[in-house]
């Protein structure tokens, strides 16, 4: 066991030299100072985007520099704990001491994607958006069962999770739902989740208690600020107003307050329904559009630098790239990455973090 927690302890303290490597340490300490001092200025505000970027900048390497610090102390406070509770002859401490350091093990392999995070648009929040396939009820109930998925991830993140639009479903489950994410490098972790994902279950809608296979399609974009300019024409849209769906008898439904907005020359539409205002609602369709189209020209980016890599078809409705089986065995398997967990129910509730990171790992070793 010791031989163990001795190899966990270097490992530990390789990932994160190779994390300050990365980072080109002192570097990141002496800019992240310089940051504090632009950002005490009392002019800083005279140029907002300016402002804002450097905010944006500062907070992303701090949060980097802090956790690889709050990780080496831990290190070092449990390789103390272990020679403490082997002098006083107490081994519970040792091997309290010892888990911890297993704990840092995995938590250093994160730490060293997260560090990898540094696309234009990976410390954003994020949009989820969830539509059901074909299969009516069954669809419709698999697409609301992956909302609740990615709400309860985003809680375990301490994230912040905004209902933007949701079409309930004719007898259950939801015909599409639009969450908004919102954490340090909520888009970074989820942008790999775009695409196809494949339920196989004993249908609880069928009273012959059959299996079906069930799909539904996810797209991630990340949301932008007003530092990045994207230019939208009016004769390049078409917005459609409509009554709002939800319970009936509020204000929200008796005016058509819905707005959808479709960008003719690329197809791609968006809706918001979530506000009882029809022009705070198109504005935030506005917003959610300019975020699809930046996707779309990161994703244009990424295909023309990834194109040798088999994994650049991840995103898009016809590419399945996860399989949920609960029925006649449990196992959740990442076709891209071969990642698989037989706690199914584990995986529903929100335990996703080991298919975001090895499907983060490769995209990064394609790089």
């Amino acid at each position: 066991m010791r031989a163990e927690v001795d190899s966990a302890a270097k490992l530990v303290d390789q990932n994160l030299t190779l994390v300050k490597r990365h980072l080109d340490w002192d570097q990141a300490i002496q800019k992240l100072e310089a940051m504090n001092q632009q950002a005490e200025l009392p002019t800083l505000w005279d140029d907002p985007a300016v402002a804002q970027k450097l905010l944006k900048e500062r907070e992303s390497l701090s949060h980097a520099i802090g956790k690889i610090k709050a990780l080496q102390q831990r290190l070092d406070d449990n390789i103390g704990l272990i020679e403490l509770g082997e002098l006083e002859g107490d081994e519970s401490i040792v091997q309290e001491a010892e888990q911890g350091i297993f704990d840092l093990q995995r938590e250093c392999a994160r730490l060293q994607i997260e560090t990898l995070l540094s696309g234009e648009a990976d410390a954003n929040n994020c949009f989820i958006e969830v539509n059901a396939g074909a299969g009516g009820t069954e669809a419709q109930d698999w697409t609301q069962m992956l909302a609740r998925m990615y709400s309860r991830w985003a809680e375990s993140k301490k994230y912040k999770i905004e209902l933007i639009d949701e079409n309930p479903g004719d007898e259950a489950g939801l015909k599409s739902i639009t969450l908004k994410i919102s954490g340090f490098q909520a888009y970074g972790w989820m942008k790999t989740e775009s695409g196809v994902h494949r339920l196989v279950r004993i249908s609880p809608f069928d009273s012959n208690a059959r299996r079906h296979t069930s799909f539904a399609s996810v797209w991630v974009y990340p949301e932008i600020d007003d530092s990045i300019d994207i230019v939208i024409e009016e004769k390049d849209l078409r917005i459609d107003t409509y009554r709002a769906s939800g319970a009936g008898g509020q204000h929200v439904n008796k005016t058509e307050s819905a707005i959808r907005i479709t960008h003719l020359p690329t197809n791609i539409a968006v809706q918001c329904q979530n506000d009882r205002s029809q022009h705070r609602n198109k504005a935030q369709a506005m917003s959610m559009l300019k975020a699809r189209l930046y996707e779309l020209e990161l994703r244009k980016r990424e295909e023309a630098a990834l194109s040798t890599l088999a994994s650049k078809t991840d995103i898009g409705w016809g590419h399945q790239i996860r399989s949920y089986v609960l029925q006649p065995y449990q196992m959740v398997k990442d076709l891209r990455t071969a990642v698989e967990k037989g706690n199914a129910q584990g995986v529903l509730d929100g335990d996703i973090d080991d298919y975001l990171e090895a499907a983060l790992a490769q995209r990064i070793g394609g790089n």
